[in-house]
């Protein structure tokens, strides 16, 4: 049964790479990325549960759940970030097999980097990250755009790199494009109740932490598959 074993083989290294992968995640974001969150939150409890920008009213939500502060914060947010790496790992190692694997943490490398340019950076052209209090076009919509903007970047970015003919890697080309061209949905008014030095900071800080996220899943994936060689062979 080498099919289910080589199966066997990808969740369990999905498993490992996604802890480890979200752990580091979740600490860069501890250092770098929540404290702007929070500092975005403090404009917003100033605004003292309705606040007016631009002639919009921005309704808040006092019952909604959330965790505290802190440990529990950081303990959420770190399930939050190996769940989500488990599910990434398993999508790089699933779409890897296609092309005869990872078979290094150097190849896992450029694996992970399409992962990046897939899920951060093409959906961040159009739609950047925000902070809490910033105004925001229709959420169902939003939605959509990103849904689209990553299937045409992960397809288009196969074709560029794997297919065979110019008309396909055109074709990828197109594909890689076409989100962009058709544009991200935007509020009707910009405008944000944190300053925006401090939407820059969150940006950047956003960018860097997905990008050590990415590569280290893709190299630890690598890693793995190489380990799994070897004691097979």
């Amino acid at each position: 049964m080498p099919n289910l074993s080589t199966l066997k083989k990808l969740i369990v290294s999905a498993l490992w790479a996604g802890l480890w992968a979200g752990l580091l995640l979740t600490a860069l974001q501890s250092y770098q990325v929540i404290p702007s969150l929070l500092h975005a939150e403090v404009y917003e409890q100033a605004a003292d549960h309705q606040v007016h920008v631009d002639g919009t009213v921005h309704q808040h939500e006092p019952d909604a759940w959330q965790p505290t502060n802190g440990a529990e914060r950081t303990l959420f947010t770190a399930l939050a970030n190996i769940s989500l790496a488990v599910g990434f790992a398993l999508l790089l190692g699933a779409a890897s097999t296609l092309r005869g694997g990872i078979n290094s943490w150097r190849q896992g490398l450029y694996w992970g980097l399409a992962g990046y340019s897939i899920f951060f950076v093409a959906p961040s052209l159009g739609l950047p990250p925000e902070l809490p209090g910033s105004l925001a076009a229709d959420l169902e919509a939003r939605q959509l755009w990103w849904l689209m903007t990553v299937f045409d970047t992960a397809l288009g970015l196969w074709l560029l790199v794997f297919a065979k003919t110019k008309l396909n890697q055109l074709f990828g080309a197109v594909l890689l494009l076409s989100p962009h061209v058709i544009g991200a949905p935007q509020p009707e008014v910009q405008g944000s109740l944190a300053p925006a030095e401090l939407a820059s900071t969150f940006i950047m800080a956003t960018a860097f932490a997905n990008a050590l996220f990415w590569l280290t899943l893709g190299a630890l994936m690598g890693l793995m598959s190489h380990q799994n060689k070897m004691i097979k062979s």
